[in-house]
């Protein structure tokens, strides 16, 4: 498969999202998910997104960390970075926020657990806190990166201003930013130039407009449907290299819960947009 870069480590041009295997409503039985990993890895995806909060309620807090290590090491050898997050909290089926540096740090150690590692390969930052400030949220990841519990850091729902406090704090550990952008959500394409201008990855959440959503994706995104229609592939592919074409730092993470589905998605890196298909679908 394509390869980008996160930081100085190779990865797949397109990673999974393995948030839908633990917190849909109907999400596939522990084997079944274990082997949408697995189809991942054989694909040649080798970036897996995970977090701490991916689970259905507060009694299960950790269940998607859990479950990617389940798989992981079940698979065998494989040269995957596994990327979570912490900063989000929940109380029972609430999603909260906690970036202080406290919290971050017995975040961090209960990850590592999870895990099963020493040092996570990308831990990103879930989502700025309001009752924290941003800047010791950034001087806690910065700590995390120089005690070696984290290779690398990464922030997820910044801003650019936010980016650059980030960059001026932790250095250059930090080499990602994780925002929501897709078809009908643009509203970060300056957090895309911004990241490429910078080197840092830029790693596109709910790629197809969210778990509710892509399933319409067809019908809300028609251009992208008659672009897929001519190339005889499915609009998710499509998508994905609309991704991949607006920069080469975008590594897009679409989330799976069937085989199928992220074999498919993987597939997208090797699809070629004509530069009239682009204009049609940023038009």
């Amino acid at each position: 498969m394509q390869q980008r870069h996160i930081g100085d480590r190779p990865v797949s041009a397109i990673g999974l999202g393995a948030m839908p295997l633990s917190t849909k409503t109907e999400r596939p039985s522990r084997e079944d998910a274990v082997a949408v990993v697995h189809a991942a890895l054989d694909a040649g995806v080798t970036l897996v997104d995970t977090a701490d909060a991916y689970a259905r309620d507060e009694a299960e807090f950790g269940h998607n960390e859990s479950l990617v290590a389940e798989a992981l090491a079940s698979y065998g050898a494989t040269d995957a970075l596994v990327a979570t997050k912490g900063g989000h909290t929940r109380q029972g089926t609430d999603w909260l926020l906690d970036g202080s540096p406290g919290y971050l740090r017995q975040a961090c150690e209960a990850s590592l657990r999870r895990l099963g590692v020493d040092a996570i390969g990308l831990y990103q930052f879930h989502r700025p806190d309001p009752d924290t400030p941003w800047e010791d949220s950034m001087g806690a990841l910065r700590k995390l990166a120089d005690d070696g519990l984290v290779q690398m850091v990464g922030i997820s729902n910044a801003d650019v201003a936010q980016i650059d406090v980030a960059r001026s704090i932790v250095g250059p550990a930090l080499v990602s930013v994780q925002n929501q952008f897709s078809p009908g959500w643009r509203f970060s394409a300056d957090e895309v130039t911004h990241c490429a201008a910078h080197g840092l990855a830029f790693l596109p959440w709910s790629p197809f407009g969210g778990v509710t959503a892509a399933g319409s994706l067809s019908a809300t995104a028609p251009a992208f449907a008659e672009v897929a229609a001519e190339l005889g592939v499915s609009v998710y592919q499509v998508t994905l290299a609309w991704h991949l074409a607006q920069s080469d730092v975008v590594v897009p993470i679409p989330g799976a819960s069937r085989a199928a589905s992220i074999q498919d998605s993987a597939a997208a890196a090797d699809l070629q947009l004509t530069p009239e298909q682009l204009a049609r679908l940023d038009a």
